[in-house]
């Protein structure tokens, strides 16, 4: 329990205009005692970037043992609630309005060991559904008993996956209001090979105006979901080719980040990895076809030796080209005797058209801070238009990452709750941002779509899909703005 750590959120759950910080917390273990429940912590932002505690008055400080968080809108009401995945129930934090929550009564979820989480409309009735990931079947009283017998390295550490039973995904259908029953077998959702499953994303991954679902899975393949318009699902993984390496063979899934890396306007997936094996990522070829280009990209070599979780796909300097973050950190604390190390440096990779190159050595302090690292949230907490990151860390505190990158172009932050993509034109070229809900490792990043546009000084025309097939299009927007848009905004 205690190795995959635990996510985060980014979202303004109090209404003010800037993003809060939630904060999932686990146990901590003394022998076979628990000699501190930690309590998750919800963080008011200022306006400036900087945090203080708001939990007492919050309400949504669950002291479960805490893995993720997940962001949605349960009710319909427009304001952000808060799913909670732990060892033991699952937590529903629904949000009554000036960053204040109640639990609901009857929340969706297991009483196992929840991990990745995602709100998205599946059967495209207007309200969100929510498929929560399982990873071991276990209890409270298994893991407070458990024994390192794994001999790894030489070195005794704990034991599983492998040889642990899978604790099955599961999915929940909303009925509208705020409600949620067990709908995961109805839904083509049942978890026929119960493999170990963290990381989830939904998005449009093959354009046809549904949601499709795709879930990385630790020592197993991955599996991506085709939705069928109706909330049906089918597992497509393995002929789609984003559930193997280029090799053939299954890996360890923690985190993944959906992206459009190559700007061909269709949704690519990073997936992260364990150590001594590549983080793979899966370029899209359209029809729900995927392509491994890790080695292709330059990416096999610096995130071989890592052990890898959180990841985020998204422009950081603001020229038109994505970067990619990852966040590293290796299970066993045994690492530091055998040569390698519990603590590792979190990677920064910048994409100058002819391949991903590591520059996490020249990218400020705040890459020199080496912790072992997991969740992993995005947002701009400063409002100067560039992507801030927080992260989680094992037995130490998150770390705040403001971003200081000199802007090299421009930026747009789209606020569209409902769309599925946003494409803008501008300076002579076109850049395509998709909706996905989820992603990184069980946390959740801001869910506006956030643009940087290189040279582009306006914008010359800006095209939002939405579920039904309508669009909404703008023309002559200026730079460097958040703007905001609803399907009814001129849509056609």
């Amino acid at each position: 329990m205690e190795s995959g750590g635990t996510g985060l959120a980014l979202a303004d759950v109090d209404g003010d205009g800037d993003l809060d910080l939630y904060v999932v917390d686990g146990w901590r273990l003394a022998g076979s005692e628990v000699v501190d429940r930690g309590r998750n912590r919800l963080y008011r932002n200022r306006g400036d970037g900087t945090f203080e505690d708001a939990t007492e008055a919050s309400g949504a400080g669950d002291d479960g043992w805490g893995t993720g968080v997940a962001v949605g809108d349960a009710n319909g009401d427009g304001a952000p609630d808060l799913f909670v995945s732990n060892l033991g129930p699952d937590v529903l934090y629904v949000n009554r309005g000036g960053g204040r929550f109640e639990p609901a009564p009857a929340p969706p979820g297991g009483a196992g060991w929840s991990t990745g989480a995602a709100f998205f409309d599946a059967d495209g009735d207007g309200d969100e559904d929510l498929f929560v990931a399982g990873y071991i079947a276990t209890t409270l009283e298994e893991v407070l008993h458990a024994e390192p017998e794994l001999d790894w390295e030489g070195v005794k550490v704990m034991f599983g996956p492998f040889g642990l039973e899978g604790e099955g995904n599961r999915f929940f259908e909303n009925d509208g209001a705020g409600g949620f029953r067990d709908a995961t077998a109805a839904a083509g959702l049942a978890d026929a090979g119960l493999y170990y499953s963290f990381g989830v994303a939904a998005l449009d991954l093959d354009g046809d105006l549904d949601l499709d679902l795709y879930v990385a899975n630790d020592s197993n393949p991955n599996y991506l979901y085709e939705n069928d318009g109706r909330g049906r699902f089918r597992e497509v993984g393995l002929w789609s080719g984003a559930a193997l390496d280029a090799g053939g063979m299954a890996q360890a899934g923690m985190g993944l980040a959906p992206g459009d890396f190559d700007q061909d306007g269709l949704p690519d997936l990073f997936v992260t990895n364990f150590h001594t094996d590549a983080s793979t990522l899966y370029r899209n070829l359209g029809a729900l076809l995927f392509e491994d280009v890790t080695r292709p990209t330059g990416l096999h070599e610096p995130t071989f030796r890592p052990l890898s979780w959180g990841a985020l796909l998204a422009d950081l300097d603001l020229d038109g080209r994505l970067e990619l973050f990852v966040a590293n950190g290796h299970i066993y604390p045994q690492a530091d005797l055998v040569g390698s190390a519990y603590k590792q440096r979190n990677l920064l990779l910048t994409d100058g058209g002819a391949g991903f190159v590591d520059v996490s050595e020249r990218a400020g302090s705040g890459l020199a801070v080496v912790e072992s690292s997991r969740g992993l949230a995005a947002g701009d907490l400063d409002g100067d238009g560039d992507l801030d990151l927080v992260v989680t860390n094992c037995d130490a505190p998150p770390t705040v990452l403001r971003n200081d990158t000199p802007h090299r172009g421009s930026w747009l932050l789209v606020d569209a709750p409902r769309a599925l993509r946003i494409t803008v034109e501008a300076g002579g070229r076109t850049f395509v941002r998709h909706r996905f809900a989820g992603g990184s490792y069980v946390s959740a990043h801001d869910s506006r779509f956030h643009f940087g546009l290189g040279a582009a000084t306006m914008i010359d025309r800006l095209t939002a899909l939405w579920p039904d097939g309508t669009e909404t299009v703008r023309t002559g927007i200026p730079v460097n703005r958040v703007l905001e848009l609803a399907p009814s905004d001129g849509a056609r």
